[in-house]
């Protein structure tokens, strides 16, 4: 017989307890990983304050000092300040108020940042737009998120004016026309920084697995937590003037953003940003600006390394360059080869977990790469949770804590880990539960409390990194009038990564073809999610009514061509211009 005063027995203590004892086991193993290889606490440069509030601050302590660059053009904090105050006057005279969204729709330019700086100085709320959205991607997002005013591209307007009766937008800036933008920068400055950490600040929509786009609800507490992350993610702390950052990844995608925009300028360091992937531009910027960061794909760092300009350049000054594994691994031989290609200083390592859902730096790989310690296992080596994080491995169905080495779903509470999905409560509740995120991905934790990456629950497919959600593909396939139902597969691509391919039933009678659909979709969504198109009489289905969806997978595979299928290529941020970005 147990007594009140003896323990209850591990299977007997509730799950709340459980929980608690797993992170208390998980913490004590990652501190002691940590030592010698990472900081073990979030430190600020220049304390806990707005993003904006940083550029502020930066402005009065290194006003001269390069904040932006962007080509042959230099902004510095000074300037930037400045443009960002007068802008964000010229909003508030416009009738923004805190909490009004703004859409930002453009590609990489000075202009998206200080739009993006300008709006949360206003207290208002940031959205960026993706600039490849075809008309139904940019009608669901206006429409959900509800701007009233959107800074755009002259390219773009013909498609905003295409969906905007529909939406609440009444004002268009058009950043490129430079009458209106220098009018808009030339306003009276606002004169105030909106202060309030917690306040929603931005909508940054991701695709699931059930319908359209969902906007996550983020603060500016959660761009500055993830920004301090990846400034001491480079190691103890350097005695720079803060993160020199190349980024071509879009800004208007979150990992663009913190790589981008926050890191360096919350660091107080420099965005050196080019409007989309090219070798050549990525050699000569990172040696004459010393860059000391930049993330990019395996197949990024092979190109830089093949490029006959390589060995004119001087890039020892990359001390933290990040990879992407989507389609290639990075390997012992590659990391070798760069580091003797650049210098001892200069270790490649993957760049972190993450997700749309938590500003997507959760954890951080530096110190493993002794040995090549993190490339030694069989699945993607993500490192340790950033401080302040905790990622917890529970089981699908039960919620129970798995044991160290077991596989499960990926859970994930922090400082940056979204407020809420917006006007999406059912959604919420069933992603944040208990105060931890839901991810719907797998993974494990080693022995040194470091996450290993499995692969995903959910069904999303990568297309050259590029989150194509099948359930999003299918809702726009599914409002061409002949389409009766789609469901969307992953067909492995020797090229891409992966290629999403869709089964359609269509209406009875209809002489649609397969080709039309798949031109019809061209039109519809942006190109990298456009599917390769099978039309069937019948889909399979479960007992239950469901679609048999690894039937259709096992079928897209075995019937698939050997070589890629001629699809249109991925359209580039920059509107006008028919070179692909690498993402």
């Amino acid at each position: 017989m147990r007594t009140d005063d003896q323990p209850l027995p591990p299977g007997d203590r509730p799950l709340r307890l459980r929980v608690e004892d797993q992170l208390r086991d998980l913490r004590a193993r990652q501190d002691g990983a940590r030592r010698g290889r990472q900081q073990d606490t979030a430190e600020h440069r220049a304390g806990v304050r707005t993003v904006p509030g940083h550029v502020e601050h930066w402005a009065r302590t290194a006003p001269d000092r390069a904040a932006l660059v962007f080509g042959d053009e230099v902004i510095s904090y000074r300037q930037l300040d400045e443009l960002t105050d007068r802008l964000a006057g010229w909003l508030d005279a416009r009738g923004v108020r805190p909490g009004d969204r703004v859409g930002v729709q453009l590609p990489n330019c000075p202009q998206f940042v200080i739009a993006m700086l300008a709006v949360l100085r206003a207290g208002a709320v940031h959205v960026p737009v993706n600039p490849m959205f075809r008309a139904a991607e940019l009608s669901h997002e206006l429409r959900d998120a509800g701007p009233e005013i959107v800074v755009t591209h002259s390219s773009l307007v013909g498609l905003l004016d295409e969906v905007r009766a529909g939406t609440a937008v009444r004002e268009v800036l058009v950043a490129d026309d430079s009458a209106a933008w220098d009018a808009a920068v030339g306003h009276a400055p606002l004169g105030r920084t909106a202060d309030d950490l917690d306040a929603l600040a931005a909508l940054n929509y991701t695709g699931g697995t059930t319908g359209m786009p969902k906007g996550c609800e983020h603060t500016q507490r959660h761009m500055v937590y993830t920004a301090t992350a990846l400034d001491n993610g480079r190691g103890p702390r350097p005695s720079d003037d803060g993160i020199v950052s190349l980024c071509f990844l879009p800004v208007f995608w979150i990992a663009g953003e913190n790589l981008g925009i926050l890191a360096p300028l919350v660091s107080g360091g420099t965005s050196v940003l080019l409007p989309r992937w090219d070798p050549a531009a990525v050699l000569a910027a990172v040696a004459h600006h010393k860059v000391t960061t930049m993330a990019g794909t395996v197949e990024n760092y092979l190109e830089l390394l093949a490029h006959p300009d390589f060995a004119r350049h001087d890039l020892s000054s990359l001390t933290s360059p990040l990879t992407v594994s989507f389609i290639r691994g990075l390997t012992p031989e590659l990391r070798a080869r760069w580091r003797a290609a650049v210098g001892a200083d200069s270790v490649l390592r993957e760049a972190s977990y993450g997700m749309t859902e938590t500003h997507t730096s959760d954890t951080n790989t530096l110190g493993f790469q002794d040995g090549d310690h993190d490339l030694s296992g069989d699945a993607t080596f993500c490192g340790l949770p950033v401080p302040g994080t905790d990622v917890l491995i529970l089981d699908f169905a039960t919620g129970e804590p798995l044991p160290i080495g077991e596989p499960g779903e990926i859970t994930v509470s922090g400082p940056s880990v979204l407020t809420r999905y917006w006007r999406a409560p059912e959604a919420t509740a069933a992603a944040l539960r208990d105060g931890r995120l839901h991810t719907g991905d797998i993974g494990r934790l080693d022995e040194d409390g470091c996450l290993h990456y499995l692969g995903r629950d959910k069904d999303m497919i990568k297309v050259k990194g590029m989150s194509v959600f099948p359930a999003e593909v299918e809702t726009l396939l599914a409002r061409h009038p002949d389409v009766v139902a789609a469901a969307v597969v992953a067909v492995e691509d020797a090229e891409t990564g992966q290629r999403p391919h869709a089964y359609i039933r269509t209406v009875a009678g209809s002489a649609v073809t397969a080709q039309e659909l798949r031109t019809w979709a061209a039109a519809s969504m942006a190109t990298y999610k456009v599917p390769v198109v099978e039309i069937l009489d019948e889909l399979p289905l479960t007992a239950t009514g469901k679609i048999k969806k690894t039937e259709l997978a096992e079928r897209a595979a075995a019937t698939a061509a050997p070589t890629r299928p001629a699809t249109p290529t991925v359209a580039t941020p920059t509107p006008g211009s028919p070179r692909p970005p690498a993402r």
